[in-house]
């Protein structure tokens, strides 16, 4: 059998992991159970596994019958804090937590590409790493903690997918250079002096300096960013909650930065800290922030993405290979890709009707899993006689 051969027949079983670890999910860094699902998989067919690589990382490796390379491949298996509101059979059992953004999805394709190049290992040059990686959805994420438990340790490249539930099925999208933003965040507490909504002279009201604040960092893009650059300040959190005639003596402010490039993140750092200084030392105010400097941006490598593009035009599975806009969503693949060569790629999942990720609805066309399958695993076994 050829690779779309073989992963048509284990298209099932594939679905089949899928559901049940859509009905099962568990949030980052608690994903004990899946972890052991994880293990207990590749016990099954004796393929030498690690457990608890930086935490609740799993790492498996099939060796070729012929020296050479070492391609790593990398998933993602946490879940989110959302309540499952689709009608389906395999709907989340835990309250409040489910797979809203395809990471189940990520889950049975490597498996099942693992499954695969199992069978095929007499045939095989060289050895594959499968990265299974825990807490990608918060921040510090698995990555980083993974790679210093050593899953990178001699592995020459790595490739990834991302299922989106915004591209068709058959649909491969991908990027060289920065694809996907760094990511930082922040909470802000304002302290003023509260007071009597009668009396505002008496006060220095955190709810007006809180809110003049927003629209101060509102023009750090448009006035201290090049219109050649890209970078996003959003605020997600204003919380002052107090009477109707009560002035706030506290407001939190709650938002993230999202930028592409080091200098760019650095520029919306110090110029982030200069208005909110700024506004606090008009305002005769005091403040607390928690500053989280979150993951970098996801830069691929240019030879190893059109590596991919030029594999993925030939495939079986795949209608299109195109080049992706960039998206201010974030990724700790990017830890991955700061140590070795490698990129990250979109693999198209629309499940029919228009639901963005980590929505209550969220779901995904499952032949996305027989795409990204097929190609991860030629990218795999070509990568071994390919010369970049």
């Amino acid at each position: 059998m050829n690779i779309a051969e073989r992963i048509n027949a284990y298209y099932e079983d594939m679905v089949a992991i899928r559901r049940h670890l859509h009905m099962h999910p568990e949030l980052s860094f608690q994903e004990t159970k899946t972890a052991q699902y994880i293990q207990q998989f590749y016990a099954s067919l004796t393929i030498p596994f690690r457990a608890n690589v930086g935490g609740n990382g799993v790492v498996a490796t099939i060796q070729g019958k012929y020296p050479g390379k070492t391609v790593a491949l990398r998933a993602d298996f946490d879940a989110l804090p959302i309540q499952d509101e689709k009608d389906v059979v395999y709907k989340s059992t835990v309250d409040g937590v489910m797979h809203a953004c395809g990471h189940d999805g990520h889950t049975a394709t490597l498996l099942t590409v693992a499954r695969i190049l199992h069978e095929m290992r007499d045939e095989l040059t060289g050895t594959y790493v499968f990265i299974h990686q825990h807490a990608e959805e918060l921040d510090p994420g698995g990555a980083k903690a993974m790679i210093e438990d050593g899953c990178l340790d001699g592995v020459d490249v790595i490739f990834g997918t991302h299922l989106s539930s915004n591209f068709e099925v058959g649909k491969v999208g991908y990027r060289p250079g920065p694809m996907m933003a760094a990511c930082d965040s922040f909470d802000i507490i304002i302290q003023g002096h509260g007071g009597h909504g009668a009396h505002p002279d008496q006060t220095k009201d955190a709810v007006v300096i809180g809110a003049q604040l927003v629209m101060n960092l509102q023009q750090l893009v448009s006035r201290r960013i090049s219109p050649i650059d890209s970078a996003v300040l959003s605020i997600g959190g204003f919380v002052a909650d107090n009477a109707s005639n009560v002035i706030a003596d506290t407001a939190k402010l709650s938002g993230t930065i999202r930028t592409f490039t080091e200098e760019v993140r650095d520029k919306m750092t110090t110029e982030f800290y200069r208005v909110l200084d700024g506004t606090m030392a008009t305002a005769d105010a005091q403040y607390t922030i928690d500053f989280i400097k979150g993951y970098p941006a996801v830069v691929n490598h240019e030879a190893e993405t059109l590596f991919i593009r030029d594999i993925a035009q030939t495939l079986d599975f795949v209608d299109e290979a195109f080049v992706m806009t960039p998206t201010m969503g974030g990724e700790d693949f990017a830890y991955y890709l700061q140590h070795v060569p490698g990129t990250f790629f979109y693999t198209g999942a629309h499940p029919g009707y228009d639901v963005p990720h980590h929505h209550p609805m969220f779901d995904i066309d499952e032949r996305g899993m027989q795409v990204a399958a097929e190609v991860l695993l030629n990218a795999a076994i070509r990568y071994q006689q390919h010369t970049l």
